[in-house]
């Protein structure tokens, strides 16, 4: 901090602070604290030890009505709210993301639109300029947030595959598919045939990878689909509850069940118990995701584990090459299957 010249105050430094302590211009400065784009090395170095001897901070607000930017970046869920405090697998996802960007001195914003008049008002906001991009989480077929925000020009990364056909935006998503097939597998290695499923919601990319995943592997193995072993859930504790009830009541003879979610297999796990059926015993249940969900379910659950430390990286990677003029492009991190107490 600088004395100021009005009775001994401490006033913030300035660039041109910076600018008398590196030894350079103040627009040597400026071109470090924009990218750093011509500007040698020695100065490069210069300027930054000068910030940190300084103290200074950069004037977000003075520098975006430079550059037009608004130095931050929208995190937006298009589920109810309740939705994003119940489910750890947003949290982990924010997270990640913030520190990501926080490498990049850039903020994220938190935007949950969970209702139509919701996702019109923030699509309004985001296109207003107020954010330079948007990593947009959970995306339903028919919600066209995703391409809207595409057609006004707007940086956009999606987590997970997008359901519209021909679809430019950039995402990053985990090997649902192959993750289903190899839980599936397991189920089958350890001699379980009536093999259940409680999907993800069929309108979004996982809730239908998942379950393609889970019927190629029967079919390759030769055990028919029967579709009284199969329902669909929300990815909500109280739908993996429901629809394994409902598995219970037209298969009794179930003797595996693969949950799309780990939240979800919670509920099963909750259903199987107050149906008599001992876990792994007489039921085997896997879930996905490998969430905290996972580790603190009883039994402790065999699940598929999620990348979600790459997955924040790579979106958030992807979202700042598309900022700097890139065009987009997508990325399927792979799965991995994690043994536990439930198969």
């Amino acid at each position: 901090m600088t004395m100021s010249s009005t009775g001994g105050r401490r006033r913030p430094p300035t660039i041109h602070d910076v600018a008398r302590e590196a030894g350079v211009s103040r627009g040597t400065v400026s071109r470090v604290l924009n990218g750093g784009h011509y500007v040698s090395p020695a100065a490069r170095e210069a300027v930054d030890a000068a910030i940190r001897k300084t103290g200074y901070v950069v004037n977000r607000h003075a520098r975006s009505l430079i550059t037009g930017r608004s130095d931050s970046i929208g995190f937006l869920l298009t589920e109810p709210q309740e939705r994003f405090f119940e489910d750890p697998n947003f949290n982990v996802l924010l997270s990640g993301c913030t520190q990501a960007l926080a490498a990049h001195d850039i903020p994220l914003l938190l935007m949950l639109a969970g209702t139509k008049d919701e996702r019109r008002r923030i699509t309004r906001y985001i296109t207003a300029g107020h954010v330079d991009g948007v990593l947009l989480v959970s995306s339903h077929s028919g919600d066209r947030v995703a391409e809207e925000l595409r057609e006004a020009g707007v940086p956009l990364v999606q987590c997970g595959k997008p359901m519209g056909p021909g679809s430019k935006v950039s995402y990053v998503a985990a090997d649902d598919r192959d993750g289903a097939r190899d839980m599936v597998r397991h189920l089958l290695s350890l001699g379980r045939r009536r093999i259940g499923v409680v999907s993800g919601p069929l309108d979004t990319p996982g809730g239908v990878d998942r379950l393609a995943g889970y019927k190629e592997v029967l079919t390759e193995a030769g055990v028919e689909i029967d579709e009284r072993l199969v329902v669909s859930g929300d990815y909500s504790r109280a739908s993996g509850e429901a629809g394994t009830e409902r598995l219970l009541a037209q298969a009794p003879d179930m003797d595996a069940l693969f949950v799309a979610s780990d939240l979800m297999a919670q509920g099963a796990l909750a259903a199987l118990r107050r149906a008599g059926r001992r876990v792994p015993e007489d039921v085997s249940v896997g879930g996905f995701d490998d969430s905290v969900a996972a580790t603190e379910a009883s039994p402790a659950l065999t699940t598929i584990r999620q990348p979600y430390d790459r997955i924040s990286n790579e979106m958030v990677r992807l979202l700042l090459a598309q900022i700097g003029g890139e065009d987009p492009a997508a990325v399927i991190l792979p799965t991995e299957l994690v043994k536990r107490d439930s198969t």
